[in-house]
């Protein structure tokens, strides 16, 4: 399985965090098409080498869509990753300079940008990346916010703040879909439990919220958004959003915030749910469903963006 971006950039540890860090607003208003006239050269942070690498955009998406998505899926499926991931860099790279921290427009980096391996690239890639050349999502003009992710379990979310606790501005783009990934995707994501030993959990949503939710005796999820994802968990004198609940005990262990059930049990904090990523946007498991009925990557993105 492949989590997309649900790793990308951790946030910092209070309550309505969700999985991509506060960003600041850089060029609201300014139509995309303004922006580039010609490809960029982009500056690549290699995480394995501690090396900066200069490529020229459309190269650096080769090993982003080869490491985002299974590289033996349909080609359209590709093809809508690649043109994301486009989105995705340029927005970044518009709104907040890239990678600030590193002095550079983009890093392999899973937690601070998306995931890049030049490995896996093979002729599917290659060709979903050149089909889709230049190609970005928009909304009245602006690039949007490319948010993807494994699998809905059934059903994205409704908005950016109930999957991702991101409030830092407008995304009327963000809308809920029944997902046509969940027919086909991988046992693991229709239905998965995880078990964290009461200490362990206790220990983990205080190191990531700050908040001590004392001996954890009772645990229950107080409020569900539109598409029934935790909005606010209680465990133990703790209350925190869904998403932070969810990376705090771990994304990999707790695969999305659409629990199904939430209890103590034996000395163990016991998660139920469906699905895996944080929901928003474009379910990947989604892409290769509608990419198998025949649907071409600008229909499967005009599906799960508004």
């Amino acid at each position: 399985a492949f989590a997309g971006c649900d790793q990308q950039n951790r946030p910092a540890p209070t309550p309505q965090d969700g999985e991509n860090q506060p960003e600041k607003g850089g060029g609201e208003g300014q139509k995309a098409t303004e922006l580039w006239q010609e490809e960029p050269t982009i500056s690549l942070y290699m995480n394995e080498e501690d090396t900066v690498k200069e490529l020229p955009l459309e190269e650096y998406l080769l090993g982003v869509v080869a490491a985002e998505m299974d590289p033996k899926w349909p080609q359209e499926a590709l093809a809508a990753q690649a043109i994301l991931a486009r989105t995705f860099t340029l927005e970044r790279i518009h709104s907040l300079g890239g990678v600030p921290e590193r002095n550079t427009d983009a890093s392999t980096d899973v937690e601070e940008f998306q995931a890049y391996d030049a490995s896996r690239i093979n002729d599917g890639v290659r060709q979903a990346v050149e089909q889709t050349r230049g190609q970005v999502a928009t909304y009245q003009g602006a690039l949007i916010k490319a948010w993807f992710f494994a699998d809905g379990g059934g059903q994205t979310a409704a908005s950016a703040l109930e999957g991702l606790a991101y409030d830092k501005e407008e995304t009327p783009y963000i809308h809920s879909v029944e997902d046509p990934g969940s027919a086909i995707t991988e046992e693991g994501n229709k239905a998965w439990t995880a078990s964290i030993p009461l200490a362990e959990a206790r220990k983990k949503i205080q190191e990531f919220t700050g908040q001590d939710p004392g001996e954890i005796t009772a645990a229950e999820v107080v409020e569900k958004g539109e598409s029934g994802r935790a909005l606010k968990v209680k465990a133990g004198n703790a209350v925190l959003g869904g998403p932070a609940f969810r990376l705090a005990l771990g994304s990999t262990e707790v695969k999305s915030a659409l629990i199904t059930e939430l209890k103590v049990e034996s000395g163990s904090l016991k998660v139920a749910g469906k699905g895996y990523g944080h929901g928003v946007g474009m379910s990947q498991w989604g892409a290769r469903a509608m990419a198998e009925q025949g649907k071409s990557a600008k229909e499967i993105i005009q599906y799960f963006f508004n």
